[in-house]
């Protein structure tokens, strides 16, 4: 039997990364293998990963000697950013940057960089729709990944972008759930109006991507977005008021009311929501449906999805 291609996925023990590793395991005959790379081998999800069947190795992606050291034999390189852990944009583009000086040094020869669009090529600061945030940004957790696309460029590194959608697991984890209104009544709330939100459950992704590296060098050099379906505000609601069998709203309140709302990161989203509702067509265009379905057979509806998790939602 040939040896199998070793896959290594920065970002192992979280949603995307995590869906990566189980893809590539669960094909026991695909050629590939996983080496789920982490700043914390002994944490319990590493060890989840290890009973799974893959390869756990220890790294830190603010360290470039140890991430190419932890790349070294690998075919291919899954890399993703977490923004919200720390709010710097910087922070994130010096991470890609030192990925891409990694896998260049450790001679991968296939990434795929977890991305965004940059919004300041559809709004530029000088335009007055949404506010500047931190001096030189519109939407900081899209721009920074979307500017850091460059350093793969830079690095000589055959990559494919791989565009994100809005995760569906934001309505368990990131407070973006259902909550309770002064009448007591569930909704939920985005900026949206009746424009279309293109939405993904996160293990999606890392299925996604790992049918990029399955495909090969056919998708190097290519950007590649995926949704698992596009559903405006008031369609989410009504899946959900289906799921949780009782009435869920949709509130649609303006980016301006929505990035007052004060919580970390608000005026970043409010930014984004608005984004995407302004252009719609581009952001629906760039993630196409069947294109996701091509490269994960398995993708989800937002029906199918919240069959499997309605009981993790927090009701607020």
């Amino acid at each position: 039997m040939a040896q199998e291609k070793i896959i290594a996925v920065v970002g192992a023990t979280g949603a995307q990364g995590g869906g990566l590793v189980r893809a590539i395991v669960a094909d026991r005959n695909g050629g590939f293998a996983a080496r789920a790379i982490t700043r914390d081998a002994r944490s319990d999800k590493a060890k989840a990963l290890v009973n799974l069947g893959a390869d756990v190795v220890e790294a830190d992606i603010d360290n470039e000697a140890s991430l190419a050291k932890a790349l070294q034999g690998a075919y291919g390189a899954f890399f993703v950013t977490f923004f919200w852990a720390h709010f710097s944009p910087e922070k994130e583009i010096e991470e890609a940057r030192i990925m891409a000086r990694a896998a260049k040094a450790a001679g991968v020869k296939h990434v795929v960089w977890s991305t965004l669009e940059d919004t300041r090529q559809w709004v530029p600061l000088t335009d007055d729709r949404m506010p500047t945030l931190m001096g030189k940004y519109k939407v900081p957790h899209f721009d920074a990944k979307g500017e850091a696309n460059q350093a793969f460029g830079d690095a000589g590194v055959p990559t494919t972008f791989l565009l994100t959608s809005f995760y569906w697991d934001n309505l368990i984890y990131f407070g973006m759930g259902p909550k309770k209104g002064p009448d007591g009544k569930l909704a939920i709330t985005f900026p949206m109006g009746d424009k279309k939100l293109p939405g993904i459950a996160a293990e999606d992704i890392g299925k996604a991507a790992y049918g990029i590296f399955r495909k090969g060098p056919e998708l190097v050099g290519k950007t590649v977005g995926v949704a698992g379906e596009h559903l405006t505000g008031a369609q989410m609601a009504a899946a959900l008021s289906k799921a949780l069998g009782q009435p869920v709203g949709y509130n649609s309140v303006t980016p301006e009311a929505f990035r007052a709302f004060g919580f970390p990161g608000a005026e970043d989203l409010g930014n984004m929501f608005q984004f995407k509702r302004d252009f719609e067509d581009y952001f629906c265009g760039a993630r196409d449906l069947a294109v996701a379905r091509s490269l994960n057979p398995e993708l989800q509806t937002f029906d199918q999805w919240l069959a499997q998790n309605k009981g993790k939602i927090p009701l607020e």
